[in-house]
């Protein structure tokens, strides 16, 4: 072996060295998130943690009984038995120590110790929009959430949003349906799936090279104070929060809240006054945030190097840009035929109508086979949708 391939191993044995002691503190009882960092401020090279004695470990502000766990060797052992755990399941373990862990996460006021990982990494360092909302969307609520990812995620832009049911679902939906890239933040395990009709969807995520990420160990269950917890990784990790739907008191407006304070950018989707669900979004608008209706309205607020970076990837510029675009916004209405048009222009967003009800408002305009046949052809665009007992909502 030659001189510089013993210094890089060297290197590599330090860095790994240094990977599961980060892992080992976060494992160790009694070690908070801020307790861990403190330590390692403290410590300069986290592999020393391991040859410290007990008097320096209690030294460095740990709890007796975490200091005699550290060395006693137990926090090594549990480390790497979950190290071996992740590796087995096609994970990976994302500490402060590596060049992948997102800067934008460093720049929070408690950033994670250690990130488990399913999927791509620098994905995490990408720029990406979180997309928050209501678990008990309206239609109107779901489609915008998934209209506005499919936009955005075809520009580059990330679509980050927690996997959970309602708007989180449609979010990511809407991502993988533009062939872009989505990140999911769980507030369990990388091997805990919830909710677990959401199975498929986490593996059209990884399939489709976006990532699943969490600060918490293997087999963690859903516990409910994890999901407020993990919302400033949301937050923290985009350069911008998308609110779709929330209520007064609600895990989004905690999402809103967290981005102000990590000087990010907030946008919301205005709603039906009358939706209590449109409270958390309507209220974010008076209080500063960009209203925002279609995926212009967060293009032309991203910082001009993010956008330059997106539109040097995609090819065009952005004048081509806002002038040729294909795919869907609010209020593209192109390419119908007139029996499509009149159909359309009878449905809303916010309120499904019933088929024999539709038939009745077009009648002696069209026939009921012109109307069928228009219904099934907008479906087929993604611009209608079919609800049960035959309703159908305008989904853009």
């Amino acid at each position: 072996m030659k001189l510089g391939q013993q210094e890089e191993g060297v290197a590599e044995g330090v860095r790994a060295e240094a990977q599961l002691a980060w892992l080992a503190l976060v494992l160790t009882p009694a070690m908070g998130m801020t307790r861990t960092w403190r330590v390692m401020r403290q410590l300069g090279e986290p592999e020393r943690l391991f040859d410290a004695s007990l008097t320096e470990l209690e030294g460095l502000g740990m709890p007796a009984h975490s200091a005699q766990f550290v060395f006693d060797g137990k926090a090594r052992a549990v480390a790497e038995d979950e190290w071996t755990r992740v590796a087995a399941s096609g994970g990976a373990i994302l500490t402060p120590v590596e060049a992948a862990y997102p800067n934008r996460l460093r720049e929070i006021y408690d950033p994670p110790a250690v990130l488990w990982i399913r999927g791509d990494v620098e994905l995490l360092s990408r720029p990406g929009i979180a997309v928050v909302g209501t678990r008990h969307p309206s239609p109107y609520g779901a489609g915008m959430a998934e209209m506005l990812s499919r936009d955005l995620a075809a520009r580059r832009l990330t679509i980050l949003s927690g996997m959970a049911r309602g708007v989180d679902t449609a979010a990511h939906k809407g991502a993988l349906e533009a062939r872009g890239k989505t990140v999911a933040v769980w507030g369990t395990g990388i091997d805990v799936i919830y909710p677990k009709e959401n199975k498929r969807l986490a593996e059209q995520i990884v399939e489709s090279g976006g990532t699943i990420v969490s600060e918490y160990p293997l087999g963690t269950f859903p516990a409910p104070q994890n999901f407020p917890i993990r919302n400033r990784l949301l937050s923290g990790m985009s350069v911008g929060v998308l609110v779709i739907e929330a209520a007064e008191h609600s895990g989004t407006r905690i999402t809103a809240r967290l981005a102000m304070e990590q000087n990010r950018d907030v946008y919301a989707v205005p709603g039906n006054v009358t939706n209590k669900n449109a409270w958390g979004p309507n209220t974010l608008i008076k209080q500063g945030a960009k209203l925002t209706a279609t995926w212009e309205d967060v293009w032309e607020d991203l910082a001009s190097e993010i956008r330059l970076q997106l539109e040097d990837e995609i090819g065009v510029s952005a004048n081509s840009e806002s002038k040729d675009q294909e795919s869907a916004s609010l209020f593209s209405e192109t390419r119908l035929s007139n029996h499509e048009r009149m159909v359309l222009d009878r449905l809303r967003q916010d309120e499904s109508i019933q088929l024999d009800e539709l038939i009745e408002r077009l009648e002696g305009e069209l026939g009921s086979a012109e109307i069928f046949t228009a219904l099934f052809e907008l479906e087929l665009a993604g611009r209608v949708r079919q609800l049960p007992g035959k309703n159908y909502i305008r989904t853009m």
